[in-house]
């Protein structure tokens, strides 16, 4: 048996018990087919990098598996056909199930708090600093001798 992690973003437009019934409809799939689910974490609505269908927003599930090598095509394959999947990735993982992953939160780095101090949201100048010109300098004067190409 081998272990996979699978990553799939469902239809935000679905209310909560419809989503909880496609969550256990791809659970029950991969144990139907001999696999066992190991970890299932939701990650909740976020924002997609780019419209898909024209939708902005995605529920994403992250769920860890133990199963057959055919499995993850049959996984795949009820994917493309459910309309509530948007998009979808299985990967074979190699070692353990790592820790529980923590979506990636907004945070903001300020260098002047010291490290064990929660950072505050940054003001914004009341007035933006002036870019430097160039300096102009004068125009060098040519030289009367200045080599030539010419050939003679």
């Amino acid at each position: 048996m081998n272990k996979y992690e699978v990553m799939y973003v469902i239809d935000t437009a679905l209310d909560d018990q419809a989503r909880t019934d496609v969550i256990n409809r791809f659970n029950g799939l991969v144990e139907a087919n001999g696999g066992t689910v190991e970890r299932v974490d939701e990650w909740g609505k976020r924002r997609l990098a780019y419209a898909i269908n024209y939708k902005t927003e995605g529920y994403y599930v992250l769920m860890y598996m133990s199963a057959p090598p055919q499995l993850p095509r049959e996984l795949e394959r009820n994917f493309k056909i459910s309309d509530a999947i948007l998009r979808y990735l299985v990967t074979r993982m190699e070692g353990d199930i790592p820790e529980k992953r923590v979506p990636p939160k907004a945070y903001v780095v300020r260098e002047d708090v010291p490290a064990g101090e929660p950072a505050r949201e940054a003001e914004a100048p009341a007035e933006a600093p002036k870019a430097e010109e160039p300096a102009v300098t004068e125009a060098e004067p040519a030289d009367a001798e200045a080599p030539t190409s010419e050939i003679e």
